[in-house]
Formats: C-alpha cells, structure tokens, sequence
C-alpha cells in the first residue's frame, strides 16, 4: 500500500485499505512537530483516533488539545485544522467513507485525496 507525503505540511499519509473494495478508508497519518494542514472540510464524517504525541484541533469553532487515546469525531461540512504539537507531533489513525471530497473554505470542492481515493 503507498505512502503519500505531503512534505509542505510535514505529514505523512500511509493508505491502510485497498482503494476500490471497501466502503471506508483507512489512514495513518504521522505528523512532524508544529505542522498543520490547511482549513477545510470535507462532504462525510471522519473519525481521527491519536496514537501519540500530542494536536490541536480547531473544529467548527471551537479548539481543544488531543493526546494519546482520543477520538474526535468529525461531522461533515464542519471546518477543520490539526495542527501538530510543538515538540513531538502526532500519529493518528483516520477513517472516512471511501471517496470523501475535501471542499475549500470557499466552497471550492478540491476534489478525493490520493489516500482516501
């Protein structure tokens, strides 16, 4: 299965199902020290378990702190930004429904990332 970086927002995504024969994507996601990716949203649910290390999560208005052994749900069309501990990072398994579409703060659909596609 590939991994996919993302090397200007330090992540890494390692795709942990097979593309084209599940209902849900599986993803691993190893985050570098005080990296975040983009706001956005997407059109389904994600489900983010941490594994370690420590995030921030700015979720449809509100920001908390997650560490080892949380799960934040994510509800569709709920802007959304993980940005990555100081001094660690983070590792999180995620899960969406398989062809989830990231959509811009603007409204503009970007489209399946590479590792739920």
């Amino acid at each position: 299965m590939p991994q996919i970086r993302d090397p200007g927002r330090g992540h890494d995504h390692l795709r942990l199902a097979h593309p084209g024969r599940a209902a849900r994507a599986v993803w691993r996601v190893e985050a570098t020290p005080a990296t975040s990716g983009p706001l956005h949203d997407f059109d389904a649910e994600q489900v983010w378990t941490f594994l370690g290390g420590t995030a921030t999560v700015e979720l449809g208005g509100e920001t908390f702190t997650v560490a080892p052994g949380d799960t934040v749900v994510m509800p569709p069309s709920t802007p959304r930004r993980v940005t990555a501990g100081a001094g660690e990072g983070f590792t999180a398994v995620v899960t969406a429904p398989a062809g989830a579409r990231a959509v811009l703060p603007d409204g503009t659909v970007h489209g399946v990332p590479p590792w739920i596609a």
